[in-house]
């Protein structure tokens, strides 16, 4: 993910990275080039003229503007829960960590519990991103139990079981009261939601058809815009079919971007950040200093 510091005006119209062009150049550079020939042929194909004007593009356009906005605003709202839902597993991380501190009549095993709570939420970055997760869980976990997490169908619900079961040995133990048990079960629970809602995310994207039907109207509009506006502005056409293109093209991509948020794409979720920050909350108030490696700074800020 991409954090933006305040630009000057003049350096946000040239940025490059984190800006979506970098996928839609070569789509743009083939309208371009048509609209520069059909400007050249006068609107003609094998001599037949092609008959259109900028009334129904005008119709049109207005029509892709409002599903192209309806898109965005989808694919934002995933983002935005899904960051939501990153911000609770930090939360309550925080607070059964305090809890286990502070409820609990020995206070020593805390420190297992802040190691499980770490491995879930590297546990749950890997899950969704499909990626190998051994090499992270091992910081915190003993062999076998990293073994058993990654090798799992659903690793984070693995996690998550370790943690449950960290509160039934504490319980049957003695050391935390029962009536101090079902504020750990809540916590719990919590984090149980938080993890539903991203696998939820992750396994439900918008509808293909509606993707499809988009992409198909947006293609057709702009590799016909070229013949409608030649009458109208001439030697200009180019030009302005480039940008009406680069506006509907960027919008599209950036719709399918946000539509995946845990991606590694630079305007998705920075897990690795989020997850070192809740590893380093947790072992913070553990007494602890972080066990992985820090995420590079340049790999989030805009430059």
């Amino acid at each position: 993910m991409i954090v933006r510091p305040p630009l000057h005006w003049l350096r946000m119209l040239f940025v490059w990275r984190g800006s979506i062009l970098p996928a839609i150049t070569p789509q743009l550079v083939i309208i371009t080039i048509l609209a520069v020939v059909a400007t050249l042929l006068h609107g003609s194909i094998l001599s037949w003229k092609v008959p259109l004007n900028f009334v129904p593009f005008s119709l049109i356009g207005l029509t892709l503007a409002i599903f192209l906005g309806f898109r965005n605003s989808t694919s934002y709202a995933r983002f935005w829960e899904a960051r939501t839902l990153w911000g609770v597993l930090l939360v309550e991380s925080r607070q059964l960590t305090g809890q286990a501190l502070t409820l609990s009549q020995h206070p020593l095993p805390a420190q297992a519990l802040g190691l499980r709570l770490c491995a879930f939420a590297y546990a749950l970055k890997h899950q969704l991103r499909c990626s190998d997760m051994r090499a992270d869980l091992a910081l915190f976990l003993p062999a076998d139990e990293v073994q058993q997490i990654s090798e799992a169908r659903f690793p984070a619900a693995m996690a998550l079981l370790q943690l449950q079961r960290w509160l039934g040995v504490q319980s049957q133990q003695g050391a935390i009261a029962p009536a101090v048990v079902p504020v750990f079960e809540q916590a719990l629970a919590r984090l149980g939601s938080a993890l539903g809602g991203c696998e939820r995310i992750a396994s439900t994207p918008i509808p293909f058809t509606y993707s499809v039907i988009l992409h198909r109207s947006i293609y057709i509009y702009c590799f016909l815009l070229p013949f409608g506006l030649l009458d109208s502005i001439g030697t200009m056409t180019p030009v302005i079919v480039c940008f009406v293109a680069y506006t509907f093209f960027a919008l599209e991509a950036l719709g399918a971007e946000l539509e995946h948020p845990f991606g590694i794409e630079a305007n998705d979720l920075a897990l690795d950040a989020m997850v070192y920050g809740i590893e380093a909350s947790v072992l913070e108030m553990l007494g602890e200093a972080p066990r992985a490696k820090a995420p590079e700074v340049r790999d989030y800020v805009l430059r």
